[in-house]
């Protein structure tokens, strides 16, 4: 089964400095019908304004992840990691029994655009953990984070994985889902054909009972995509 969550119907934010779409519940946003898939708590397009970003504030037992599509995220946290997360690179914060943290656009002139995503924990508490790494662009499925941290990936501390999927015109793939697992593809830039249904841009699709499907690019430009492996 394949259910196709729409870009447009995306909880929205705007306070000035971002604007903020949600693919489930967040914040003020609320629809119980979109509460998360599975282990999928959050998938936030955000987008900064110059010199803007999220002032210090705390989470705990969550695996947030944060990938850069555009410009580049100033992080700094109450466990001493510093660092700059620009376009192409993705973040892992494991905020465990508790992590204090800011995020800004690091620049002065340039918008930032990134993505936003939380994973429930299989277990509470634990020390927090940060990790970042650019994957590059390779042709078709990466394996980004995963529970075992296979493959060079990030690790995170649920049974879920994370591929980064890059198709260029025409290209297309199988994925084999195993039993009793469930995926979600988040489609970023192109035009996407899963099984027999057409995404476009931010669209979402919950894929369950599916042993395999193919992947393809039906439009004229390189397509970016996340997809989640799910329990």
């Amino acid at each position: 089964m394949i259910a196709i969550r729409p870009a447009h119907a995306r909880g929205k934010a705007d306070f000035g400095w971002l604007q903020s779409l949600h693919s489930f519940s967040f914040g003020r946003y609320y629809d119980p019908a979109h509460m998360g898939f599975s282990d999928l708590r959050v998938i936030n397009d955000d987008r900064v304004a110059p010199r803007a970003g999220f002032d210090t504030h705390g989470h705990r037992d969550m695996e947030i992840i944060s990938y850069v599509l555009d410009g580049a995220i100033r992080h700094r946290d109450s466990a001493g990691n510093e660092a700059v997360l620009r376009a192409g690179e993705f973040q892992v914060m494991s905020a465990g029994r508790g992590i204090l943290h800011s995020e800004f656009n690091a620049s002065n002139e340039a918008p930032l655009h990134f993505l936003q995503i939380w994973i429930e924990p299989r277990e509470t508490g634990g020390a927090p953990a940060y990790r970042q790494k650019d994957f590059g662009l390779q042709p078709g499925l990466t394996l980004v984070a995963s529970p075992d941290g296979a493959d060079g990936s990030l690790a995170i501390r649920q049974d879920a994985r994370l591929y980064q999927l890059l198709l260029a015109p025409g290209a297309a793939l199988d994925f084999a889902q195993a039993s009793g697992r469930r995926s979600y593809v988040h489609l970023i830039r192109g035009s996407l054909q899963l099984a027999d249904v057409q995404l476009a841009p931010g669209d979402g699709a919950r894929v369950s009972e599916l042993p395999a499907y193919t992947l393809r690019n039906t439009g004229s430009e390189p397509l970016q995509a996340l997809l989640f492996d799910l329990a």
